[in-house]
């Protein structure tokens, strides 16, 4: 489900106040790919996603859960 306008713009408010500002660190499961289905208002998905994805440096985890392990050793 896409973001909603209020949803929307203050992400981009976020977004726009830090870049080149401070540092941002996003972590989220879905993967980059959706990100602008997710946002939603192609020009704002755009105008965020090149803040974010433009600058970034990108850390793709992979591989299982290590959750899983913990809960086995409770």
């Amino acid at each position: 489900q896409a973001f909603d306008s209020v949803t929307r713009e203050i992400v981009m408010d976020i977004i726009d106040d830090r870049f080149g500002e401070s540092s941002t660190i996003v972590s989220s499961q879905i993967p980059v790919s959706a990100w602008y289905d997710l946002i939603g208002e192609g020009t704002i998905a755009d105008a965020i996603l090149d803040r974010l994805v433009n600058s970034s440096h990108r850390l793709d985890l992979k591989g299982e859960s290590l959750r899983k392990g913990i809960l086995k050793n409770e």
